[in-house]
C-alpha cells in the first residue's frame, strides 16, 4: 500500500518516519533534463518580470476562442506527456469567466504523496475559490512500473545522489549512505552514483511541469503573468528547482516551498534575471528537513533515522535576498506578516517600501514538525502570492 507521507494525519503519529527523510530530490545537471534523458520541448513560457502591471491572458481565453483547444472543468484529469499518462486534478473558481484572466497555482505533493495531498483541504478551496485562484495539482511517478515505490518528484540531486559542492564519497553527496537505506529507483540505473538517490528517472518533472501550464493554459483562461508554485517536503524541494532551472523559472511569478529545501550545495538563485519571489515555510521541530538555527549557514542533517544534508534555510535565502539585490550582508529583520504562528523574517525590508507592500523573500519558520499545518501556512501562501501579483508589482 502506498501512503501520503505528508499528510498531516500521518505526520502526527509518524509511524514510517524514516522514508520521509527522503523529502529532497536532485536533479545532478542545471538543465532541465533529468535522469540524463534529453528533454522533449513543451514550455509555455514566457519571460514576465517584476513591472509588468496587465495581465498576460492564455490562449484558452475566449478573447482568443481560434486558438482554444476545449475548456476544461473541475476533477481529475489525464494528460500524456512523452509518452506516459500523466494524473492531476483541477479546481476552477465559481467566478470564473472565459474572457478573463486567472491566475494559476501549481500544488506539488510529497514524497509517497498524490493529486488529493491538498487538493480536498476545505481551507484550501475555500481561499482559492475565495480570491480567484485557479489549482492545479498534478501527481509525480514512482507509484507504477518500473519503480513500483512511491511517487515523487525529481531534482537536482535527488536521482544521482550526488551533492553540489563536490569532494569524494561522502562529502559529494546528498546522504551518508552507510547510515542511509537505499531508496533508489529502479528507473535510474546508470544515472545514481551512490545509494542516495530517492526520486524517479522516468521523465524530466521540470519538462512536464511546462507541459502541464501549457496545457491548462490553451483551454482554460490563464493569467500567464501570474502563475505560481507550492509544494510541501519532496513537492517544496521540486518547487526550489523550478524556480532555479532557467527552463522554468520564467513561467513562475512567485514561490512558496513548505517544509522543503535543496540538498546540500544546491543554493543557487532564481534562474531568470528578474525576480522571482519566494516565501520558505520551515517547523523548527522538523527532524526530517531541518532549516537549522537562525543566521546558521551551514549544511542542516536529518535525525529521524536517516542522515541526508539540505540547505539551510538562512543560506538559501539569503542567496536569493542577494540575487534581489537585497543587502543580506546584515542581519534578517522580523516582518510581520500578522500570521502570529510563524516568526517571518527577511534580508528585504529596505525592498518593501511603499504602505503593505511585502518583501520579496520571507524565511517564516513555526513551532511544528514535519507537517503542514495548513489552517494558516495557505492562507499566508495566499496572501503572499496576492501581494506578488503582477497587477500589483512596481
Amino acid at each position: 500500500m502506498i501512503l501520503d507521507f505528508c499528510s498531516p494525519n500521518l505526520f502526527a503519529t509518524r509511524p514510517i518516519r524514516r522514508f520521509m527523510n527522503a523529502t529532497v530530490c536532485g536533479l545532478a545537471f542545471f538543465a532541465a533534463s533529468v535522469c540524463g534523458a534529453a528533454p522533449e520541448s513543451h514550455s509555455s513560457a514566457e519571460p514576465e518580470g517584476k513591472a509588468l502591471a496587465a495581465s498576460f491572458p492564455a490562449t484558452g481565453c475566449a478573447l482568443d476562442s481560434a486558438a482554444s483547444e476545449g475548456s476544461l472543468e473541475s476533477g481529475a484529469h489525464i494528460m500524456v506527456h512523452d509518452g506516459i499518462e500523466r494524473s492531476f486534478r483541477l479546481s476552477v473558481p465559481e467566478s470564473y469567466t472565459a474572457t478573463t484572466p486567472f491566475p494559476l497555482v501549481m500544488m506539488f505533493h510529497g514524497w509517497g504523496g498524490d493529486e488529493n495531498e491538498f487538493f480536498y483541504d476545505e481551507i484550501i478551496q475555500e481561499e482559492a475559490g475565495e480570491r480567484g485562484y485557479i489549482l492545479v495539482a498534478p501527481t509525480g511517478l514512482g507509484s507504477g512500473a518500473p519503480d513500483h515505490s512511491l511517487n515523487s518528484w525529481s531534482f537536482r540531486g535527488s536521482t544521482t545522489g550526488l551533492d553540489g559542492d563536490g569532494g569524494e564519497d561522502v562529502s559529494s553527496s546528498i546522504c551518508d549512505y552507510r547510515a542511509t537505506s537505499d531508496y533508489n529507483y529502479p528507473s535510474c540505473a546508470g544515472v545514481a552514483q551512490n545509494s542516495c538517490g530517492w526520486t524517479q528517472c522516468q521523465q524530466s518533472d521540470v519538462e512536464f511541469t511546462l507541459s502541464l501550464v501549457k496545457y491548462v493554459s490553451a483551454r482554460l483562461c490563464v493569467d500567464k503573468s501570474n502563475v505560481f508554485a507550492m509544494g510541501g517536503s519532496n513537492g517544496g524541494m521540486f518547487t526550489w528547482e523550478l524556480g532555479q532551472n532557467p527552463r522554468s523559472a520564467p513561467t513562475f511569478r512567485a514561490l512558496a516551498p513548505i517544509i522543503g529545501l535543496p540538498h546540500r550545495g544546491y543554493a543557487n538563485p532564481q534562474g531568470k534575471e528578474t525576480a522571482l519571489p519566494v516565501l520558505l515555510i520551515t517547523g523548527l521541530a522538523d527532524a526530517t528537513v531541518p532549516p537549522g538555527a537562525w543566521g546558521d549557514e551551514r549544511f542542516t542533517t536529518t535525525s529521524d533515522g536517516d542522515v541526508f544534508y539540505y540547505e539551510s534555510a538562512t543560506a538559501i535565502t539569503k542567496v536569493w535576498a542577494a540575487a534581489h539585490a537585497c543587502n543580506a550582508e546584515l542581519q534578517a529583520t522580523e516582518f510581520d506578516t500578522g500570521y502570529s504562528a510563524a516568526d517571518c523574517r527577511t534580508f528585504c525590508e529596505s525592498e518593501s517600501e511603499g504602505e503593505g507592500q511585502w518583501p520579496e523573500v520571507l524565511d517564516c519558520r513555526a513551532d511544528m514538525a514535519h507537517t503542514y499545518e495548513l489552517e494558516w501556512v495557505w492562507p499566508l501562501v495566499m496572501d503572499f502570492f496576492d501581494q506578488h501579483s503582477s497587477q500589483i508589482a512596481q
